[in-house]
């Protein structure tokens, strides 16, 4: 208890004082009440994660605080994103119920569902305006159909009383989640402020993550040990440099948020006027992304990057010029005192952990032989045919999303939801197109959204479907339906803007 309590002064310190730094930040993206809501939230939640010497305690004290806040927020899903690592996802117990052995798993996704998403839900289905619904049909059906698929599969291994857990837990988990941010994200202001809220937390995240990395100290990880939930992951090394993870529960997931977190910042950036703030928020980022040591992430933090690039304006023209700068940069680096150690930990070619290439090229050819004996619709037992893939730990680590969901529910379940990822980044590159001439602002809206869409995809290649990717995945599908709906709905808020070339830092807006 006396280590918890330590470590939530330094969290606190930390977040308080980001807080203060962000706050003009902020108020670019969002109402004032908002922001001191949303903050005094974050913090009494975290206050009672450290000190509370309970789970259940937690959860009810949680719950009433969270739905009071949701209820006056302006939008539900910028406080949800602020508050969804709030405290790790390994810190989950099974709901008690009086005979009832297992009901459900109780985490902070799922408090936040229940005092959040499924209150704005109810009101959404209960409100006559439906000029909502439109646009998102195809998406709507593709996530439907996979989750049913999921539950279809597997009622033969398991009991009605199971499959209706199983699909009470999908609607909680992602329907319910992919349906509020679709519908209530369908303004530029409410986007553009769940961006801001996203990167707020990422920013608070970066030198708690910084300070676990020079300390070799999880500062999070004693809560779990307070509570009596699954123990949190070891400690995780490269090298001799402990790799952080915060709240989010692993070093891989933390790597994606904060390169997820670049992503929306380079569209952000342009409506902050001050260039050297922003090259400075970007740093801040990319130093969060390195405290991770996530090889993964950086390669997903690059492909968006360049993505961003390629669909802004003079698309080609900057992606040649970035590319060009990156190799110089490299090549000096290379050539000097560190470049040895530089190339040992670049992903795929260098020589610390090496042995993680090796594996996932034989996750790859292992998995597309399961594929293709069972093609369309899987084998939920494929476990059974990796043994030479458990590790010392006893597990088998899957690395690739695809090979994961194609062993499992076959081509057609991995079509389902692929297709409905890809179904929204496609409605939002027609707006792109379609706005780049009129609206650039808008435009530039949608390719940071597209860059952030491909760079999950790549995750999921090279790191997989954890619970905090897989949350993302459909946050940001919800973002690119409410997006791509944006020439359909009359905006309150919307605003003709064109860019002007800015010396040594991109492009930024200006009132056309």
């Amino acid at each position: 208890m006396i280590t918890n309590l330590k470590a939530m002064i330094v969290v606190l310190a930390i977040a308080i004082t980001v807080f203060v730094i962000a706050r003009p930040i902020c108020l670019r993206f969002m109402a004032e009440s908002d922001f001191a809501r949303r903050r005094n939230v974050w913090i009494a939640l975290t206050l009672a994660a450290f000190t509370f010497p309970s789970f259940w305690l937690f959860v009810f004290f949680a719950l009433p605080l969270v739905a009071w806040s949701g209820r006056r927020d302006s939008n539900p899903v910028a406080l949800y994103l602020l508050l969804f690592h709030i405290i790790s996802p390994n810190d989950a117990l099974q709901l008690p119920v009086t005979g009832i052995n297992q009901l459900f798993e109780v985490n902070a996704y799922r408090i936040l569902s229940f005092a959040i998403l499924i209150p704005v839900a109810l009101r959404l289905m209960q409100s006559k305006d439906r000029k909502h619904l439109g646009g998102t049909v195809l998406m709507d059906l593709l996530v439907l159909a996979w989750c049913v698929l999921q539950l279809v599969l597997i009622m033969p291994y398991e009991t009605i009383t199971n499959t209706m857990r199983r699909g009470f837990l999908f609607g909680i988990d992602v329907l319910v989640l992919y349906y509020v941010v679709s519908r209530t994200c369908t303004s530029r202001k409410a986007i553009v402020e769940a961006m801001a809220s996203f990167c707020l937390v990422c920013a608070i995240f970066v030198p708690l993550a910084l300070f676990e990395s020079l300390k070799s100290w999880l500062l999070y990880a004693e809560i779990g040990g307070v509570w009596g939930t699954p123990p949190t992951p070891a400690y995780l090394f490269r090298g001799s440099t402990l790799r952080a993870q915060v709240s989010v529960g692993h070093a891989l997931a933390l790597g994606y948020l904060m390169a997820i977190a670049i992503g929306f910042w380079l569209y952000l950036r342009s409506r902050v006027p001050l260039t050297p703030l922003t090259k400075a928020v970007a740093l801040w980022m990319c130093v969060g992304l390195l405290a991770a040591y996530s090889k993964g992430p950086w390669v997903v933090a690059v492909v968006i990057f360049f993505t961003y690039l390629a669909l802004g304006p003079n698309g080609p023209a900057r992606f040649f010029k970035a590319s060009l700068i990156l190799a110089l940069v490299a090549g000096l680096v290379v050539t000097s005192p560190v470049g040895e150690r530089v190339i040992d930990n670049l992903p795929f070619i260098g020589t610390v952990d090496a042995e993680n290439v090796t594996y996932r090229q034989r996750l790859a050819e292992l998995s597309w032989q399961l594929i293709q004996k069972n093609p369309f619709f899987g084998d939920l037992f494929f476990a059974s045919h990796l043994d030479e893939l458990r590790t010392g730990y006893g597990i088998i680590d899957l690395m690739n999303a695809y090979a994961a969901i194609g062993m499992s529910y076959g081509l057609v379940g991995l079509g389902l939801l692929i297709g409905f990822f890809v179904a929204g980044m496609w409605k939002a590159y027609r707006l792109v197109r379609r706005s780049a001439g009129s609206d650039a602002d808008l435009s530039l809206l949608g390719v940071g959204l597209i860059a952030c869409m491909l760079g999950t995809l790549v995750m999921m290649a090279v790191g997989g479907f954890g619970t905090s990717v897989e949350k993302m995945f459909y946050i940001l599908a919800g973002l690119a339906a409410g997006y791509a709906q944006l020439d359909q709905l009359n905006e309150p808020d919307k605003v003709r803007r064109s860019f002007v070339p800015e010396a040594q830092s991109g492009w930024t807006l200006k009132r056309g």
